[in-house]
């Protein structure tokens, strides 16, 4: 193994969310989000947890920033409450002023450290008063996401340059409305296309309005992504199945951002069962073309992969999801499509450990999307959940983690020697926090949280993490 740099001016970042570290969730005028609500469903939520606390950042907000500088942390991906922005959803309910002095304050306080704001305008906390007149699923919910855009861009554009507009729209989109395992816990597909189409529509619809606004701004999207790979490459059924699960996770979002359409193998498979015409009918002139604005950074979240086959897998255990309720598949043509157990490692969420899957899919990227249009590759999330312990001194040894986040380094460092082109890389997360139907339970950052307490203590992956930052290197593997 060499020991690789990366290239000048490469951003080292780590990233949290607003449901998942603010807490303070009555306070100051802020609303319920469809968060606050799906967590009081019984079931819904592991142990019951709920985000009203959570990391308690927006009242310690001074002290992480200290601890991201402390880190060498270059860049802080954050996210905004729209509930603490727009009580009522829309500019006609009134806008928080509360709310949007507390971002404010976080942006100061980051460039007092010489640390980039990357604001990244919705992760998943929907107002729950736009949820009750249909949520994703009312076309009218994108234009409210404008309003929530001019009013941010009104107050912190004089100081934040880089903008995401959607965070993972598939979780939102299939996780909520088709799965059930979500906010708001809807499960039928119809209703997940709606509100996947209406989410890239405000994708669009924001990133037309950031750009009059903001022309030297730097403007993009982040999606999940994962490697379908066929159980068995020579079983044309298996080698269908993984194109079925690329389209209806991949390319469904990538397709209209890029090429301005959806993809046509999807379209039939929709049609096969009766989805297409339905779909189509939200997709008005127009639509595909804001979808498509030019962006500059398309934004990689990239946790492992899927074996995927068209036969069951008579090892695979059952529903994985860590709730009581019923839950379904995401996809919504999910007939003939089985994900498989492979002999890969294995993190405490069960997620399998597939590093190399990171390098073929910033190539893959970078060949068929984002290179030709000229837009920067940034890993906006990628980090591993395990149990961690604060030992008796103090100390947190994590070593799963760091050698995870070396793993996926290498393989970043390997995509970029075949010519991709990525820009930075956030830790996700900087702090252990609420982790959606997983509540409390799965760890997932550089920095432990006693959520008793909210007592923070760096852990050794995170030591280790400033260092990687500060060289702009990996450490040789005899120095790991």
């Amino acid at each position: 193994m060499s020991n690789p740099d990366f290239p000048q001016n490469f951003l080292w970042g780590a990233a949290t969310s607003s449901f998942q570290v603010e807490g303070a969730a009555a306070e100051d005028g802020r609303t319920p989000s469809v968060w606050d609500t799906f967590c009081r469903v019984p079931g819904a939520v592991l142990n019951g947890d709920d985000g009203d606390t959570a990391c308690d950042q927006y009242h310690r907000y001074r002290d992480d920033v200290d601890l991201m500088a402390a880190l060498n942390i270059q860049t802080y991906r954050f996210s905004v409450s729209w509930p603490r922005v727009l009580p009522g959803g829309t500019l006609a309910g009134g806008v928080n002023q509360a709310g949007l002095d507390y971002y404010s304050r976080l942006v100061d306080a980051l460039l007092d450290k010489d640390i980039l704001p990357w604001l990244t305008l919705y992760h998943w906390d929907l107002p729950q008063v736009l949820e009750e007149a249909g949520g994703w699923t009312n076309r009218d919910t994108a234009y409210r996401f404008v309003e929530l855009t001019q009013t941010l861009h009104d107050r912190l554009g004089d100081r934040v340059k880089v903008w995401t507009t959607l965070n993972e729209p598939w979780c939102s989109a299939f996780l909520g409305y088709t799965a059930g395992v979500h906010a708001p816990g809807r499960q039928s597909a119809s209703e997940g296309l709606a509100a996947g189409h209406h989410l890239l529509l405000a994708h669009g619809l924001a990133t037309q309005e950031l750009r009059r606004a903001a022309p030297e701004a730097e403007l993009g999207v982040t999606l999940n992504f994962t490697v379908a790979d066929p159980v068995d490459p020579e079983d044309p059924a298996d080698r269908d199945a993984a194109r079925r699960v690329d389209g209806q996770f991949n390319r469904f979002f990538t397709d209209p951002i890029f090429r301005g359409s959806y993809p046509a193998d999807l379209l039939e498979d929709l049609d096969a069962v009766g989805l297409a015409e339905g779909f189509l009918s939200h997709v008005r002139d127009g639509d595909l073309a804001a979808v498509s604005t030019p962006i500059e950074t398309l934004g990689v979240n990239y946790y492992h992969g899927e074996a995927v086959s068209a036969h069951p897998d008579p090892e695979a255990p059952g529903n994985e999801a860590p709730v009581e309720r019923a839950v379904s598949s995401p996809f919504p043509v999910p007939g003939g499509v089985h994900m498989h157990h492979r002999d890969l490692p294995r993190t405490d969420m069960g997620w399998e450990v597939q590093p190399e899957g990171l390098t073929r899919l910033l190539v893959r990227l970078h060949e068929e999307y984002t290179g030709p249009a000229g837009t920067r590759l940034y890993i906006t999330e990628n980090g591993a959940a395990y149990d961690d312990v604060v030992t008796p001194d103090g100390r947190v040894d994590d070593e799963g983690r760091r050698d995870f986040l070396e793993q996926h380094l290498r393989a970043t460092a390997d995509a970029i020697a075949k010519g991709a082109d990525v820009g930075g890389y956030f830790a996700w997360s900087l702090l252990d926090n609420f982790e959606w139907a997983w509540g409390y339970s799965q760890r997932f950052g550089i920095v432990h949280v006693d959520f008793e307490t909210q007592e923070r203590t760096v852990k050794s992956s995170g030591w280790w993490y400033a260092r990687v930052a500060a060289a702009n290197a990996l450490p040789a593997p005899a120095e790991s």
